[in-house]
C-alpha cells in the first residue's frame, strides 16, 4: 500500500507525530540507568500513600502492598494495572483493551451489541480469534449464531476491573480455545473501600448511575457492584439501555485455604441504524433532514436492534501447601440468551419469493441461547531441584456446552421469518490438560515453557435439513458428530542482557475450535491450527518517583482457517489460510502517582497465501479486508491538589488518543484514517467530586466500521446494482458527559 503525504496530509501528520513519540519515550528511558533500586516491574513499582495523600481518589489507583507481577511469558505478555489510567474517558470494561498495543475496536451494532477486536493483524470479531476471561471464568460462546467465539465484555463494571492480563499470541501453556491472536482475562478488585456512588447526564440524554461497596473489614477482593445505562443514542435507533450487577466475596476456610463466591446478572436491549451507502449519504437521499450531518447518522432500517441476558457463577477454593505449593480448584457456570436483528445488503438475497411478489427483505435474525458448565484447576508442587525452586505448573480445563443456535430472514414488513439459514442444537464438549515450568540453566538465561493438550467433542442435531430428498419424505433434522485432539508446545527464551534489559524470544502453536454450522459427520481434528513466533526487548526500571516500562517486538503468525466478514451472511466466513507479520512498541511512565503516561504504536499486514505458496513468503498474497495497518494510542492521566478559598482540593486532567490507519477493503479499496480524542476534567473536595468527559473532543466526522460490496436499499422492486459501493456504520460525534460522585463510609476522610 502506498499512500503519499500530498494525498492524505491528516495522516502523515499523525504518522509523524507517532514517531516522534517513539523516539521520546526511547530517550526518556535513558537517565534511569543511574537509579540504583533493583528491577521492579511498573506495576509493582508505585509507592505506597494512605488515602488522604492521594490528590483524587478512584477504584483501581491506590496500591496497597501490591506484590510483583509474574514475569512475562513473551514480549507480547502485558500485566496492566489500570492505575491512574482509568481517569481516560472510557464507556465500557472492553475500551480497557485499548492499554495493550496494536488493538483497535470497532462496533456497528449499537450499544450492547460486542465490538469487534483488531489485534495483532487480526480481525477476530468478536471473539473468534481472542480467548476471553473474567477472573477466569471463559466468555466466549461456541458456535454463537452471530459468530463462533462471539464473547460480550459489555456486562463487566469498569469501576471493578482491577487489572488486564493480556497475552499476544499463542505463547502461554494455560491459554485455551480461541487463543489464536491472543487471550485477555479481566481481574477484579476494589482496592479502595468504603461505598461510592456516581451519577452522570450527558449529549443525547445519556444517564448512567454506578454503585460499588467494599466493605472496610474486607480485603479487595470483596465487593459489590450495580450499573445502569440508558440513552437515545447519538441519531435514530440508536436507543440503548441496560443494568447489571456484579458481586465477589472472600473469607477464609481454615488457616490455608480462602474460597471465593462471585456472581454476575446482566440485562440489555438496543437499537442499532446498521449500515449506511456512501452514495446516498453524498447525494443526500436518505429519508431523513437535508443537512449533512442528519443524513450522515441516517439510516434505512429502523427494525435492527437486539436484546441480552446473562447469569454468570463461579465457585475458587485457593490452598496454600506446604514448601510454598499451591493447588487452586475452580468451578463455573454461564447462561447466556441473544437475539440480534441486522440488514447489511436491503433486498438482495430473497432468491425464491411468492409468484408475482417481490423480494421479502435481508433483515437478519440471529438468535443464541446456551449453557455452559465447566471446571479448572492447577497445582504448584513448589518442588526445589539443586537448592533452587523450580516452578512447575500442571492444569486442567473442563467445558461442556449446550446452545441453540439459529439464524433467520425476516420480512422487511412485519419482521415474519420466511426462511431458516441454520437452526442447530449442539452440544460441546471440550477437555484440556497443560504443563508448564522454569529453567535456569545460567544467571542471565531463562526458559520457560510446556505444552497443552486439548480435546473437542461435537454433538449436533440440525433442525434445517429437507422434508423430503430423491428417496422421498424424510424427518427435517439429522444429526451429525466431529471428534478431535491437538498438541500445543509453546517455548519461551529470554536473556537478561542488562539488570534492566531482556531480551524474549518466543515460538507457539494454538488451536481454534471450528463452528458447528461448518462441520462434517464423523469429521477428525475439527479446529484450526495457528502457529507464532515473537522476538523483542523489554525494559523495566523504577524507584521511589519514577517508573518506565518499555517493550517492542515483530512477530510472525500462520493460521489453517481463517475467516472474513460476510455482508449478505452478515457473519464470518471461512476463507483458507492466512498469514499476518507485524511490529509493536509501547513505553509506560509514572510518577509518584501524580503523572501516568503510555504510548504504544504497531504495525501489521494480513494476507491470503496462494495456493501451494511457501509458508516463508509472509509478505506474499493478496492482503486481507479491514484490519488496519497501522495503529497508535496515548493514554495519559495528571493529578494534583490546589488551596481553593483554604479547602485542599484534588484535581485531574486525563486524555486519550487513538490514530487509526487506512484498512484495506475488498476490490482495492481503503477507508479513511481516523484520529479521535478524549478528555476528562475532574475536581474533588471532601467527599464530593465533580467530573465532565469529552469524547471525540474535535467532533470529527468518522466512520467506525466502513465495508465495500454490493448491495439495494432503493426498495424491494428497485433493480439492483451489480456495483459495489462503500458503505459505513457512523461513529459518535463529541459526546460531553457531566459527573457527580460521592464517597462514603471510607477508612480515611478526605479533608
Amino acid at each position: 500500500m502506498q499512500l503519499s503525504c500530498e494525498s492524505s496530509q491528516r495522516w502523515c501528520m499523525g504518522r509523524a507525530v507517532w514517531i516522534s513519540l517513539l523516539w521520546l519515550g526511547a530517550l526518556s528511558a535513558a537517565p534511569i540507568e543511574a537509579v540504583e533500586s533493583p528491577p521492579v516491574p511498573v506495576e509493582a513499582a508505585s509507592p505506597v500513600l494512605p488515602p488522604e495523600a492521594l490528590p483524587l481518589e478512584v477504584p483501581v489507583t491506590v496500591v496497597r502492598g501490591q506484590g510483583a507481577r509474574p514475569p512475562p511469558v513473551a514480549a507480547g505478555d502485558f500485566h496492566i494495572q489500570v492505575g491512574q489510567l482509568a481517569d481516560v474517558p472510557r464507556n465500557s470494561a472492553t475500551e480497557l483493551l485499548l492499554l495493550a498495543p496494536g488493538v483497535m475496536l470497532a462496533n456497528h451494532g449499537g450499544e450492547g451489541h460486542a465490538e469487534t477486536v483488531f489485534i495483532r493483524g487480526f480481525d477476530a470479531g468478536e471473539g473468534k480469534d481472542v480467548e476471553f476471561r473474567l477472573n477466569g471464568v471463559p466468555l466466549n460462546e461456541v458456535s454463537h449464531a452471530h459468530g463462533h467465539g462471539y464473547a460480550d465484555t459489555y456486562f463487566i463494571i469498569p469501576e471493578l476491573v482491577d487489572a488486564l492480563h493480556i497475552t499476544e499470541g499463542p505463547y502461554d501453556p494455560a491459554q485455551g480455545d480461541f487463543g489464536v491472536a491472543g487471550t485477555v482475562e479481566y481481574q477484579l478488585g476494589l482496592k479502595q473501600r468504603g461505598l461510592k456512588v456516581s451519577g452522570s447526564y450527558g449529549s443525547f440524554h445519556s444517564r448512567r448511575l454506578a454503585l460499588v461497596w467494599g466493605p472496610r473489614e474486607t480485603g479487595e477482593s470483596t465487593f459489590v457492584g450495580l450499573l445502569l445505562r440508558q440513552g437515545h443514542g447519538f441519531g435514530p435507533n440508536r436507543a440503548y439501555a441496560n443494568a447489571g450487577a456484579m458481586a465477589q466475596g472472600e473469607l477464609a476456610v481454615g488457616d490455608t485455604s480462602r474460597l471465593r463466591l462471585f456472581g454476575a446478572g446482566y440485562a440489555a436491549r438496543f437499537s442499532s441504524a446498521g449500515v449506511i451507502r456512501e452514495t446516498d449519504w453524498v447525494a443526500r437521499r436518505l429519508d431523513c433532514g437535508p443537512s449533512e450531518d442528519e443524513q450522515f447518522f441516517c439510516l434505512y432500517d429502523p427494525n435492527q436492534g437486539g436484546a441480552a441476558q446473562r447469569y454468570l457463577g463461579s465457585v475458587e477454593l485457593m490452598t496454600r501447601l506446604k514448601r510454598g505449593g499451591r493447588f487452586i480448584q475452580q468451578a463455573f457456570g454461564v447462561q447466556r440468551q441473544m437475539r440480534i436483528r441486522e440488514n447489511f445488503t436491503g433486498f438482495l438475497n430473497d432468491q425464491t419469493p411468492p409468484v408475482g411478489e417481490p423480494q421479502r427483505g435481508d433483515n437478519t435474525e440471529q438468535s443464541y441461547t446456551g449453557t455452559t458448565l465447566g471446571l479448572r484447576g492447577r497445582y504448584t508442587p513448589g518442588i526445589t531441584w539443586w537448592e533452587q525452586p523450580q516452578p512447575l505448573e500442571l492444569g486442567y480445563f473442563i467445558r461442556s456446552d449446550t446452545v441453540h443456535t439459529r439464524s433467520r430472514r425476516l420480512r422487511d414488513r412485519g419482521g415474519a421469518p420466511y426462511l431458516t439459514l441454520f437452526d442447530n442444537e449442539v452440544r460441546v464438549t471440550n477437555l484440556g490438560a497443560y504443563v508448564s515450568g522454569k529453567l535456569l540453566p545460567r544467571p542471565w538465561l531463562l526458559l520457560r515453557g510446556g505444552a497443552r493438550l486439548d480435546s473437542f467433542l461435537f454433538g449436533v442435531e440440525d433442525q434445517n435439513r429437507p422434508e423430503e430428498d430423491r428417496q422421498g419424505a424424510r424427518i427435517p433434522s439429522e444429526a451429525i458428530e466431529a471428534y478431535g485432539f491437538t498438541l500445543s508446545p509453546r517455548l519461551s527464551v529470554e536473556a537478561r542482557l542488562t539488570p534492566r534489559l531482556s531480551w524474549l524470544t518466543s515460538v507457539g502453536l494454538g488451536a481454534r475450535s471450528s463452528d458447528a454450522a461448518a462441520l462434517s459427520d464423523a469429521e477428525f481434528a475439527p479446529f484450526a491450527r495457528v502457529t507464532s513466533a515473537e522476538t523483542g526487548l523489554g525494559y523495566t526500571a523504577g524507584g521511589e518517583t519514577l517508573t518506565v516500562e518499555a517493550r517492542g517486538a515483530v512477530f510472525a503468525t500462520r493460521v489453517s482457517q481463517d475467516f472474513v466478514f460476510d455482508e449478505e451472511a452478515g457473519r464470518n466466513q471461512p476463507v483458507g489460510a492466512s498469514q499476518r507479520v507485524g511490529a509493536f512498541s509501547m513505553a509506560r511512565l509514572t510518577l509518584q502517582e501524580r503523572v501516568d503516561v503510555q504510548a504504544s504504536v504497531a504495525w501489521s499486514r494480513a494476507s491470503l497465501p496462494a495456493s501451494g505458496a511457501s509458508p516463508w513468503k509472509l509478505f506474499e498474497g493478496t492482503v486481507m479486508p479491514y484490519i488496519p495497518g497501522f495503529l497508535g494510542r496515548l493514554d495519559a492521566s495528571v493529578r494534583g491538589e490546589a488551596a481553593l478559598w483554604g479547602e485542599r482540593v484534588g484535581w485531574n486532567v486525563a486524555l486519550g488518543h487513538s490514530t487509526i490507519g487506512p484498512k484495506p477493503l475488498p476490490l482495492d479499496r481503503f477507508s479513511e484514517p481516523i484520529f479521535l480524542f478524549d478528555a476528562a476534567l475532574r475536581g474533588r473536595w471532601k467527599a464530593v467530586e465533580l467530573g465532565l468527559t469529552v469524547e471525540n473532543l474535535l467532533d470529527a466526522r468518522w466512520r467506525e466500521a466502513e465495508f465495500n460490496y454490493v448491495s439495494n436499499f432503493r426498495g424491494a422492486e428497485a433493480p439492483a446494482s451489480l456495483l459495489a459501493t462503500r458503505h459505513f456504520s457512523a461513529g459518535a460525534p463529541r459526546t460531553l458527559r457531566g459527573t457527580l460522585t460521592v464517597y462514603l463510609d471510607f477508612e480515611e476522610e478526605h479533608p
